[in-house]
């Protein structure tokens, strides 16, 4: 299927990380141009995410080099594996993990769709997690719960300008995902399967799809969510 990327300019923030660097791949695999973006950027923009002035000159540095952009993903958040367990509900860690995830994000797509509304075209995709649906892991659950609620919220105040803002949710990322689904508990998704759906949302024939909350992998199985 031509997912019609040809041509198009494409930020991935965190797009030199485990699920960011497969993004980075299969865009350029459609043809768009993919400008990968972290704070220490082996190619592509040096960008901190967690500094206004980092993002707006980065944005500036996309609209001077190629005069629009048309996706924004973002996958910029430090690694499950980085949390201590110990500190499951401790305030700082809780609010540290906020910011480095569900913040960037917004900090990030409040900079850049003043530029999509401006052009009446874009596709924005945050990378949340599964673990915002179920309980357990207090820093987990409310690090991906914010990101989808400002994803949301984001979608309803650009309804009609022909900007989408979505997200999507991986459970266990692995590289040879196991297709068992425990009761209680998601699927595995691989790198390349979760950037196969960003790849669809920042397309423009998902054009019809807004503020969506989509998992990768199967959504937890036992439980429903309306």
């Amino acid at each position: 299927m031509d997912l019609q990327l040809e041509d198009r300019v494409v930020l991935v923030v965190g797009g030199h990380g485990l699920i960011g660097t497969a993004v980075v791949r299969r865009l350029r695999a459609e043809g768009a141009t993919v400008v990968p973006a972290s704070r220490h950027a082996p190619d592509g923009l040096v960008m901190d995410a967690a500094s206004d002035d980092s993002v707006s000159a980065g944005l500036s540095w996309i609209m001077a080099e190629h005069g629009r952009i048309d996706g924004l993903v973002v996958a910029a958040a430090p690694s499950a594996q980085t949390l201590d367990p110990a500190r499951n509900a401790d305030p700082d860690q809780v609010l540290d993990a906020l910011n480095g995830k569900a913040l960037t994000f917004l900090r990030v797509v409040n900079a850049t769709l003043p530029l999509m509304e401006a052009a009446g075209y874009g596709r924005v995709v945050g990378v949340s997690g599964q673990n915002a649906f179920v309980t357990g892991n207090i820093t987990g659950s409310i690090r991906n719960a914010a990101l989808i609620i400002a994803a949301k919220n984001l979608a309803d105040a650009v309804a009609g300008t022909g900007v989408t803002v979505n997200s999507v949710s991986p459970g266990i990322v692995a590289p040879e995902p196991s297709r068992d689904v425990n009761v209680g508990g998601s699927g595995q998704a691989s790198p390349d399967e979760i950037a196969d759906l960003i790849a669809f949302l920042v397309s423009p024939l998902a054009g019809s799809i807004s503020g969506e909350s989509i998992a990768v992998g199967h959504r937890l199985r036992g439980a429903t969510g309306l």
